[in-house]
């Protein structure tokens, strides 16, 4: 069946597939947004280790997924790949660093005798969470924003934005309010997945103090973040968006992303059902005192970037749009693989779901008992 498809079916086909994985990567940013959360609901030492054991029992999956999307951009969509973290590799690169420092935090944070002390490895978890979510917040906002690149007639990117002699290849993205924007709400809205998250993996009987501050945290987060949502909506709704014609030619369109909406009416209702899910993850966490809203907002976050991944690439839409040269624009079309490139990575991922039924196995085993205040105090005995 898979032989069968044609060379279009098959480019959208696995954009859709970078676009799951990249959502499921939102979600796990519960790990850096409670990372966050560490200084601000944490007061005593076993609180801290409570809060940075629990999500250390997870921390290796985001950056897993991360990696997995950056893999599969690479080979689904080379262009791209070779265009963004070519061209835009300062910003690709403070990322990184960020999840470099994040598991060099865990491993020595509790080492007798650091040289650097558990504050300052506090301090990179803190950046990790904060700068790192961040800056792939403004990364995503070029898909609609657009970045200031040129193709040659053999591919050969060049970038051009400097600022007081600097080319700062990629970091400008986070001078557009649109995309600080979207990079503050996710910062936010990580910090309300890793409160939820906390809720439902922490045994609070010896910590009552710390699940009452959690138990404020979605709510409060949810607040500052509802603004920022509202504006990156507002935008995409009413900004100018990259149409390609059956030639191939790009050109600037009014609406064009309430356009793309109104053709695939069911990304409108995965947005709205998204954000409804995300809504009542938060409520029922501070008014009804559930310990399970991680697994409503959770799922509402990876609806919501399935949204925001797939509305600028579907419907003859430039993905990544140049500033510079219109036509160096790139489509899901102008910047996959072969189709024998493609036919053979689908067949490969048919194992897709194997190895998700083995990640949710594994992730209920870790998670079918609370962490323990005992549990901690004894790992760190060790």
């Amino acid at each position: 069946m898979i032989s069968n498809l044609d060379y279009a079916t098959l480019q959208q086909l696995w954009w859709l597939i970078c676009s799951i994985v990249g959502a499921l990567f939102l979600f796990l940013t519960f790990v850096q947004g409670g990372q966050t959360l560490l200084w601000q609901v944490a007061k005593t030492d076993l609180e801290k280790s409570l809060v940075v054991t629990s999500l250390g029992r997870k921390w290796k999956m985001p950056f897993t997924t991360l990696v997995l999307f950056g893999g599969a951009l690479f080979a689904a969509f080379p262009k791209f790949y070779a265009t963004s973290f070519g061209g835009a590799y300062w910003v690709w690169m403070l990322i990184l660093f960020s999840f470099i420092i994040q598991a060099v935090s865990y491993e020595y944070r509790k080492k007798p005798n650091n040289l650097l002390g558990s504050i300052v490895y506090e301090l990179f978890l803190f950046i990790n969470g904060s700068v790192g979510i961040l800056l792939i917040g403004a990364a995503l906002g070029t898909f609609y924003t657009g970045s200031n690149f040129t193709l040659d007639l053999y591919n050969r990117v060049t970038w051009d934005y400097s600022l007081l002699g600097i080319n700062l290849r990629g970091l400008e993205a986070a001078f557009s309010l649109f995309n600080l924007s979207l990079g503050i709400f996710l910062v936010f809205n990580a910090r309300i997945l890793g409160a939820l998250y906390l809720l439902n993996s922490i045994d609070f009987s010896s910590t009552p103090e710390l699940e009452s501050r959690l138990r404020k945290a979605p709510w409060n987060n949810f607040l500052i973040a509802l603004p920022f949502l509202l504006y990156v909506l507002i935008c995409i709704l009413f900004m100018q968006g990259f149409n390609v014609d059956d030639a191939g030619v790009v050109s600037q369109v009014s609406s064009k992303y309430l356009s793309n909406l109104l053709a695939m009416p069911y990304l409108l209702v995965m947005l709205l059902s998204g954000i409804i899910l995300v809504l009542y993850g938060v409520l029922s966490s501070y008014f009804k005192k559930s310990n399970k809203g991680i697994w409503f907002s959770g799922l509402g976050t990876i609806l919501v970037g399935l949204v925001v991944l797939c509305l600028p690439a579907f419907n003859n839409t430039a993905f990544y749009p140049s500033k510079l040269d219109l036509q160096s624009s790139l489509t899901i079309f102008n910047a996959s693989s072969s189709m024998f490139t493609l036919t053979t990575m689908t067949y490969v991922a048919l194992g897709i779901p194997i190895v998700l039924a083995y990640v949710v196995y594994v992730w209920k085993l870790m998670d079918s008992k609370k962490l323990t205040a005992k549990e901690v105090i004894e790992e760190e005995s060790y």
